[in-house]
């Protein structure tokens, strides 16, 4: 028997299904040996030694791996194909006592029979390239994150942290969240003329817009009317007419940030569910008479190469289902911005064969969209381009210049199945305009001069920083989501419906930091460590001395922060809700606490009155008192009793205040979009309402 180790179990049947007989498959979930949680676990003095340790829930599984590989004839790890796959893969091997000279290592880079078997075929050495860009990266940010997390609670508050990545892009959202406070609105004015040519072209009417020099814009009422008399009786002269053909080639397969951003504006999906969603589809699904099938390659990658047998495939496809147009004559090819993780191949579907619509009835709404998203834009990188037929007309009217444009397609191309062009609205012209030729004049109809204003950026939305991270060499695709992730759990940042908003403690925390560590905060620092582990990566770099040359100025920078004993103070703001204190009389604020909103007395400590801020869901079924909405640790939803600790009473379900007909048991509210379903917890009674009028958002008790 050969003992196969791979990290998730999700994915634990399908691998063994394709190994088949003579193979035993044990999923380790993650790693098994780390740095200690209570202390740095990294001895500075020996060449930033990392202390790993046994990871306290890994014990019963390392000792029951030990058995395992003594019996077994060999150990193979097939962890992910990445450094940290590649880093445990290296824990387990010296936990097991295995020679790093062994052939034990296999990768794949999608969960299907080809691919395992190959792996099977070609097993190598543990890479210790890779192992040490990730010892390297996990040193690093346990240094940052230990020494900087106390100097921020011990400067400003307790419970908060910081990290070599996580902080620096709070710096982004905070910088646009400034940039729009300072912001301010500058008029401007733009001009759209309605032409009509005479009657031996047709009497033909366009549409065009007055050429602005971005420096000499219109920024009042009084130019542009001065610019209306000028044209008003003026002749409309055409100087050039100019016809292309234009191409629109498809984008590449997705990387990790493209899906997370095309997800997001596509699909309205927070990082987290992508993240989540992709890892289903890429471990496996059930499908009825095959079992457990991976439906897409490895999710983790910012590659967008793709496999010459993949690439062939596709092609074959596309001209078997959209005939031969439809595929490029040269097969398309895209560059990686680096070759860092060129090992692994684009986001894509293991074969064509399992269409969205196939599977349809089988991936639940999410998995569905998600999934034809990735097949749908795979699909469309390997077809022909599309082309349009552009007409771009230049006009002058007494010394000012206009310009109408349009596109019509002549060939849809990829287009067909996924398509990113945003058209511009061409009123009339879009129809193109075949018979103006230069030197002809055109007669004004009318015009519309618009009134605007300068706006200030957007805030960041979830896609959009996770784009500016990748542009900016923050981070690396395995660390998009968990980064976003950490800053709005801190509640550093918020959402205000789509858009990531800095809180005051998140700006609070940036100028800090930024006073203390200027290194650490700025952006180009950060990139070009990254691209020091890429180096360590190549062996190109001693892990050691990038921490070692990092550490040296850090560690000037943390003594000088900590002998400013200064303690810094967040300004905070409430929001004030239309409630009146019952014992003072005043408009009680909406404070956060460890269980969500509530309300209270803005006068504490003299008036220490709190209620909760309609968040009454029922009455406790052990005392009678109120029960509200809660949030636990994680962000879930659950419902206790207001009396606690004095009564205890809780539900994951919302409590119903009345008991079962039936057997007098406790019953609980099913909400739904249209009616409520009461159930009790004990007996099969259950009984269905109207709707009623209620502020419970109906997607709050969703897992």
């Amino acid at each position: 028997m050969k003992l196969v180790l791979i990290e998730s179990s999700g994915k634990k049947e399908t691998v063994a299904k394709y190994l088949g007989n003579g193979y035993k498959v044990i999923a380790t979930k993650g790693h098994v040996r780390d740095l200690p949680v209570k202390t740095l676990g990294i001895d500075i003095r020996n060449n930033f030694e990392p202390e790993y340790i046994i990871m306290p829930d890994k014990k019963k599984l390392v000792e029951s791996l030990k058995q395992e590989a003594k019996k077994a004839e060999e150990v193979l790890f097939a962890t992910d194909p990445d450094r940290e796959g590649e880093a445990i893969a290296w824990h387990l091997s010296t936990i097991l006592g295995h020679s790093l000279s062994e052939k034990s290592r296999i990768e794949f880079n999608e969960i299907s029979k080809k691919a395992v078997s190959n792996a099977l075929l070609n097993p190598r050495q543990i890479n210790l390239d890779l192992v040490n860009a990730q010892q390297a990266r996990r040193v690093l940010d346990r240094i940052v994150g230990y020494k900087l997390s106390p100097f921020l609670c011990d400067k400003i508050q307790n419970k908060l942290s910081a990290g070599r990545v996580q902080s620096v892009t709070l710096r982004l959202v905070v910088d646009r969240e400034r940039e729009i406070e300072n912001f301010v609105s500058e008029e401007y004015w733009t001009l759209s003329v309605f032409l009509k040519a005479d009657e031996s072209r047709a009497n033909e009417k366009i549409k065009a817009n007055l050429v602005i020099d971005k420096k000499k814009k219109i920024s009042s009422k009084e130019e542009m009317d001065k610019i209306l008399d000028a044209i008003k009786n003026a002749k409309f002269e055409v100087s050039s007419v100019k016809r292309v053909e234009s191409k629109s080639h498809p984008s590449a397969p997705f990387t990790t940030s493209t899906m997370e951003q095309e997800a997001m504006n596509k699909l309205g999906f927070s990082l987290k569910q992508t993240s989540s969603i992709a890892q289903t589809l890429y471990e496996g699904i059930n499908l009825p008479s095959e079992g457990h099938i991976a439906l897409i390659t490895y999710i983790r990658t910012d590659s967008v190469r793709v496999s010459d047998d993949a690439q062939k495939s596709a092609i074959q496809y596309i001209k078997e289902n959209y005939g031969d147009k439809y595929a490029p004559k040269v097969l398309n090819k895209y560059k990686s911005k680096n070759d860092i993780q060129d090992a692994h191949e684009a986001i894509r579907p293991i074969t064509l064969e399992r269409s969205p619509e196939s599977l349809k009835n089988v991936l639940d709404k999410n998995q569905y969209k998600l999934y034809k998203l990735i097949y749908d834009r795979f699909l469309a990188s390997q077809m022909s381009d599309a082309v349009f037929d552009t007409l771009t007309i230049d006009i002058n009217c007494n010394g000012y210049k206009f310009k109408s444009t349009a596109k019509a397609p002549i060939f849809d191309g990829y287009t067909i199945l996924y398509s990113n062009i945003t058209e511009e609205d061409n009123d009339e012209l879009s129809k193109l305009t075949s018979v103006l030729e230069k030197g002809d004049t055109l007669t004004l109809e009318k015009s519309k001069p618009e009134q605007k204003f300068t706006k200030p950026p957007t805030r960041y939305t979830e896609a959009s920083l996770v784009k500016t991270m990748e542009e900016k060499g923050i981070g690396r695709p395995a660390t998009y989501s968990p980064t976003v992730n950490i800053l709005l759990s801190r509640d550093y940042v918020e959402k205000e419906g789509k858009y990531l908003k800095a809180t005051e403690l998140g700006k609070t925390v940036v100028d800090t930091l930024i006073s203390h560590f200027s290194d650490i905060m700025d952006v180009g620092f950060t990139a070009d460590m990254e691209t020091k582990l890429d180096n360590i990566e190549h062996g190109s770099k001693e892990w050691q001395n990038v921490i070692t040359d990092f550490y040296k100025d850090f560690i000037i920078e943390l003594k000088k922060a900590r002998g400013d004993r200064t303690k810094v103070v967040t300004p905070v703001t409430y929001e004030e809700s239309d409630v009146v204190c019952d014992n003072c009389g005043a408009k009680m604020i909406i404070k956060t606490g460890k269980f969500g909103k509530f309300l209270a007395c803005p006068n504490y400590p003299t008036c220490k009155n709190t209620k909760p801020m309609n968040e009454v869901v029922g009455k406790c079924p052990k005392c009678g008192g109120d029960i509200v909405k809660r949030k636990s640790k994680k962000n879930k939803i659950f419902y206790g009793c207001i009396n606690y600790p004095k009564c205890d009473y809780i539900s994951w379900d919302i409590p119903y205040d009345k008991k079962c007909p039936n057997c007098n048991s406790d019953m609980i509210v099913k909400d739904y979009q249209n009616a409520q379903i009461i159930k009790c917890t004990k007996c099969n009674y259950s009984t269905k309402e109207l709707k009623k009028n209620n502020t419970e958002d109906k997607d709050d008790n969703q897992s």
